[in-house]
């Protein structure tokens, strides 16, 4: 009788679940993609792991965050899924929600232990690329952490020097700006060719950026 429960209930296990590697992580990041939260508790509830990665080596959390899945994402964060974990380009949901301004996703990887020390493939920590696309709420809530406002990228660039090379000068980016140097970040601390963020603001006819920088004791 109970080798025949156990065949039974084999039976009944999703296909992908009991299959295991990248079969179950591909299933799991499809639901997650999707936002199929009965989907995810099925094959969840069925034994693939929580972190189990797709051919891409992403998470199902990975792959929430990608399609702004908040709902998928929480769930899968109260089953144990890792903010951390990296995919094939070194993207992980904490470092992807930062860098893509996902803020309630973000929030809950805040929650439940982001590395704030994580860099992404440019060296970069969730900071530079959220100052860089302009997340002005991104920002802010990575302010409230102890995340190192100065960290340099292997592009010689601290989130204030991206906010300015690759912002556009407008109200998102200014005000940015703004909160960066409010937080402490350096006004002086140059780029790997020793351009200052205001002599960058400067060249590029960023009136009120380089307006900011100056209040707070920037070099001409």
């Amino acid at each position: 009788m109970k080798r025949r429960a156990l065949a039974v209930s084999l039976a009944v296990l999703p296909l992908a679940a009991r299959a295991g590697g990248a079969a179950a992580g591909a299933a799991l990041a499809a639901a997650a993609e999707a936002g199929d939260l009965a989907a995810l508790r099925r094959l969840l509830d069925a034994g693939t792991p929580v972190d189990a990665r797709d051919a891409r080596q992403r998470t199902a959390l990975l792959a929430a965050t990608h399609a702004d899945q908040v709902e998928a994402a929480r769930l899968l964060i109260a089953r144990g899924a890792d903010v951390n974990a990296k995919d094939d380009i070194q993207d992980s949901p904490f470092l992807y929600a930062g860098a893509r301004g996902r803020l309630q996703i973000l929030r809950l990887t805040l929650a439940a232990g982001a590395d704030l020390k994580s860099t992404n493939r440019y060296g970069g920590t969730a900071l530079i690329p959220a100052a860089h696309y302009g997340h002005v709420e991104t920002v802010r809530e990575l302010l409230k952490t102890k995340i190192d406002v100065d960290h340099v990228n292997r592009l010689g660039w601290t989130a204030l020097l991206e906010a300015v090379i690759l912002g556009d000068g407008g109200p998102a980016h200014t005000e940015i700006v703004r909160l960066l140097v409010a937080h402490g970040a350096s006004v002086d601390l140059p780029d790997a060719q020793g351009v200052t963020p205001l002599r960058h603001a400067e060249q590029r006819g960023q009136v009120a950026v380089a307006q900011i920088l100056r209040r707070a004791g920037a070099r001409p």
